[in-house]
């Protein structure tokens, strides 16, 4: 069933670069908040491994009254600014080019971009994707 996406959310989850964490990490914090499950349905670690958060047919839990018409991904690091890896960049780029097509006429973003109290991902999403 089509939740009728109108955006791909980026995130960072504000990490050192020494911080090597996944899914199910971030799984566990947000649970511990009380949420159901992971907010993200994408988390791509520091070596550019791709993990599963919420399946794509589930409404996300990343960023307040957009949650429903979007995906979420979340890149790990951000903590010292867009701090990302090579591989990461290329499995970014890879899994939107994805999503994208799925979903034709997403827009590309930043958390920051759909609520102005937040930085990140630390860097201009909607540029990088327009690049």
């Amino acid at each position: 069933m089509s939740r009728g996406i109108t955006a791909i959310v980026i995130h960072c989850a504000d990490t050192p670069t020494t911080m090597d964490i996944g899914a199910e990490e971030i799984r566990r914090w947000h649970k511990e908040r009380g949420w159901d499950d992971i907010g993200y349905h994408y988390v791509i670690r520091r070596d550019g491994s791709l993990e599963f958060g919420r399946d794509e047919s589930v409404a996300g839990a990343h960023v307040a009254g957009h949650n429903a018409h979007s995906i979420g991904i979340c890149l790990v690091g951000g903590k010292v600014g867009a701090d990302f890896t090579r591989q990461q960049w290329a499995c970014l780029d890879a899994l939107v080019k994805d999503i994208a097509g799925r979903y034709p006429g997403a827009q590309v973003c930043g958390h920051h971009d759909l609520d102005q109290g937040k930085q990140c991902p630390q860097f201009d999403a909607r540029a990088w994707w327009n690049r």
